[in-house]
């Protein structure tokens, strides 16, 4: 599988060293600003205010090595043509530019506002129920570049204040409002996530034509990478049990559903710790559904072909059709099936006919060597009537899950070895 650095993380590095304690305060919105009381989302883990002026590191590092563009740091983006001001300038005409066109979101003082919901800054990001992250692109020093996807780059970054090593994810915003609202829409899910079963976020800023926001780093990378050939049905139960609980806080906590889950949104650390990641195409429920086609095609899921043959087709495939929780819990499955498996379970040589295959032959099952409460749990899952697929709550009363769910499993040792397993076949 091709690296998406839409998901975050890639292939790990060495473990890191242990990061200084994280304060739990929250810097403040500035004073001019009338914000709303502070809610309970403000009082989360999150990075202390780094308003005061930066102290370099000690060691070899000196004065120089805080220039823009020095080796080691992230250097500024480009200033292109439309940041610069060219000899004539008439009075009263505006100059057209490629950013033009997020004028309604920019405003004079090169500050990013979403409607209210959030302004991001070069200093940090303010958000509107008061939670304030503070960070900016002199505190960090580059790493690694961890990868390239559609909309950005992920690279892994050095907070030189705390010591806490990030996975920074930087996007240009020059492509179109869709992604505006992407990135509105996944910051706004991972400040309000206070469960351990997402990944930790850590703040954002606006620089003229990007948005930079510092996540969690998760050094064993994602499960695409780390399942060889499959994975043991203890740890099969640990990662099912992770993935359970975030979507359900996701749909409990925020009324959101992911829309794109798959093991490459999956994210694990050398703590055997699991946790989900890219909310960029998430969703905002009404009613438990909503109704636009976002997402990787490969798990998308299928209603029961009992009823009229046009309703046989993927529940994502058509436009006009809803998407619901129930589609999530069969991307879950199917992620799991996945996972146990070492490989996607539909083989083909196209497209539509993965997405036949997907709607006409019998869901996929987990390997005979399984046992029959983790087989239920998948054929659960992949119920080909939506209707009859179990929520959440269900699925973390359901006998696999209370199986495994208060044994002790060295989920450390089996990330390490997943890891170094990827190491040796590369």
């Amino acid at each position: 599988m091709s690296f998406n650095a839409d998901t975050a993380q890639s292939a790990p590095a060495q473990a890191e060293a242990a990061p200084a304690p994280i304060s739990t305060s929250v810097s403040n919105p500035s004073p001019t600003t009338a914000n709303p009381p502070v809610s309970p989302l403000a009082r989360r883990s999150v990075l202390p205010p780094m308003s005061r002026p930066f102290q370099p590191p000690t060691g070899n590092s000196g004065p120089s090595s805080l220039r823009p563009n020095a080796p080691g740091q992230l250097p500024l983006p480009h200033r292109g043509p439309m940041m610069r001001k060219g000899p004539g300038l008439k009075l009263g005409l505006k100059e057209e530019t490629p950013f033009s066109n997020f004028s309604k979101y920019v405003d004079p003082s090169g500050k990013l506002n979403f409607a209210g919901k959030a302004i991001i800054h070069a200093d940090g990001v303010n958000f509107s129920n008061g939670s304030s992250f503070a960070i900016k692109m002199d505190d960090l020093l580059l790493q690694e570049e961890l990868g390239k996807g559609q909309y950005g780059t992920v690279k892994k970054v050095s907070h030189q204040v705390t010591n806490v090593v990030m996975a920074m994810k930087e996007i240009r915003l020059e492509l179109d409002e869709t992604k505006l609202q992407q990135i509105l829409m996944e910051l706004d899910i991972l400040h309000k996530s206070t469960s351990e079963d997402i990944v930790e976020f850590y703040g954002a800023f606006f620089i003229e034509s990007c948005v930079y926001y510092c996540m969690e780093y998760m050094d064993c990378g994602s499960l695409d990478k780390l399942y060889g050939d499959g994975v043991p049905e203890d740890v099969l139960a640990k990662i099912a049990i992770s993935m359970v609980k975030g979507l359900k806080f996701l749909k409990d906590e925020l009324s959101i559903i992911h829309r794109d889950v798959k093991p490459t949104n999956v994210l694990v650390n050398r703590k055997g710790q699991v946790k989900l990641c890219d909310f960029g195409v998430s969703g905002q429920l009404n009613k438990s559904l909503a109704k636009t086609n976002i997402g990787c095609q490969s798990y998308m899921a299928v209603r029961s072909k009992e009823r009229k043959s046009e309703e046989g087709m993927p529940e994502r495939i058509k436009a006009a059709d809803t998407y619901t929780v129930s589609s999530d819990v069969w991307s879950l499955g199917l992620s799991l099936v996945e996972v146990a498996g070492g490989k996607y379970p539909y083989t083909y040589d196209n497209m539509f006919a993965q997405l036949r295959a997907i709607v006409e032959e019998e869901p996929p099952t987990l390997p005979d060597h399984y046992s029959d409460e983790a087989r239920d749990f998948i054929s659960a899952c992949l119920h080909k009537e939506p209707s009859k697929r179990p929520s959440y709550a269900e699925l973390l009363q359901h006998p696999f899950i209370q199986k495994y769910i208060d044994v002790d499993v060295d989920m450390a040792s089996w990330a390490t070895e997943a890891v170094n397993s990827q190491q040796h076949r590369q």
